[in-house]
């Protein structure tokens, strides 16, 4: 086990430095970063002592080293149009994120596998029907039309749910949470809702082909043969089966909720690093750009790393494999 978790590490950093290789490329070539500080009136001068100080006159390999260290000290630089450090601006809007996103996960899980599983095990019963056409409902539609339609029927028509921003949240130590405030827990029901759905669907549509496949296996009927309930068989075997595709999928569109949750952040105006990422390309600041895409494939190499050990954990045929090799 260790020896994989040191093997997924290495790997970990090469992707992390080939992201920052990436980043760094925004960072220096996409608009001159002088140009984008100073104004119109700044002589050349004062242009080029900027250039000095910023470093930007250096070789591209002793840029790419420092830009490196300062990824690694969490330090993005200063943002063009803003003017405060890019990771103070990335702390504060991280909670509002994770918060959503983390949410809408829950829900996807929550509800997804036990609508997968119900219509693996009944799939000619009319619930499983309706359940098939919400999951067909679900990818098909996209993402912001949902949030749109959800505001019209919940905001504006019957006016239940607040219909943008993150409502009152509470301060408990560096983190901000709204999940405290009755105002906040409104305001976090469609957007939740809306970048969930598609997990949901995605999630629902997996178990249940994984379950109907499973069903069919010899030990399941072997399992019957030997007299188990079916709640054991269902539940005990057959799921347990399940999980190891779920787990890659699940991982992953976790990663893909916290990434893209830009759009829904952009419907529902949530104040959170996506929205901060849509108003950083509309103004090109590349810092805030730049630490965005590194801040993200962070959060997808620790979901995978996380992954590959619940591999583990859910299937022994991998452990033996593991202490074999």
């Amino acid at each position: 086990m260790m020896a994989l978790v040191l093997r997924r590490l290495l790997q970990s950093i090469v992707v992390m430095l080939v992201v920052a290789l990436m980043a760094f490329t925004i960072f220096r070539y996409v608009g001159d970063p002088v140009a984008m500080m100073v104004g119109q009136e700044t002589s050349l001068q004062e242009r080029a002592q900027l250039r000095v100080t910023l470093g930007l006159d250096d070789p591209i390999p002793v840029q790419f080293g420092r830009f490196v260290i300062r990824m690694v000290h969490g330090n993005f630089g200063i943002s063009y149009q803003i003017g405060r450090p890019v990771s103070e601006l990335l702390v504060e809007r991280l909670p509002a994120t994770l918060e959503l996103s983390g949410i809408a996960a829950l829900f996807a899980l929550l509800v997804g596998i036990p609508m997968g599983v119900y219509t693996a095990l009944y799939p000619t019963r009319w619930l499983s029907k309706i359940f098939l056409g919400i999951s067909l409902i679900g990818i098909s539609l996209p993402t912001f039309l949902i949030g749109i339609l959800l505001i019209l029927l919940f905001g504006v028509t019957l006016g239940w749910l607040p219909t943008f921003g993150r409502g009152d949240v509470v301060a408990i130590g560096g983190w901000t949470t709204g999940l405290m405030s009755v105002s906040g827990l409104k305001s976090l029901i469609m957007p939740a809702f809306t970048l969930g759905m598609f997990q949901l669907t995605l999630i629902m549509r997996l178990v249940r082909s994984e379950m109907l496949e499973v069903l069919r296996t010899d030990y399941i009927k072997f399992a019957r043969a030997r007299g188990l309930s079916n709640r054991v068989v269902h539940l005990g075997h057959a799921l347990k089966n399940t999980l190891v595709p779920v787990i890659t999928i699940t991982g992953l569109q976790l990663g893909s909720i916290i990434a893209f949750a830009i759009i829904t952040e952009t419907v529902f105006q949530w104040p959170g690093m996506g929205l901060l990422f849509i108003q950083a390309i509309s103004m090109v600041d590349i810092p805030i750009m730049a630490a965005y895409l590194v801040l993200i494939a962070f959060f997808f190499v620790i979901i995978n790393l996380i992954v590959d050990l619940l591999y583990h954990v859910v299937d022994p045929r991998l452990r033996i494999d593991t202490d074999q090799g």
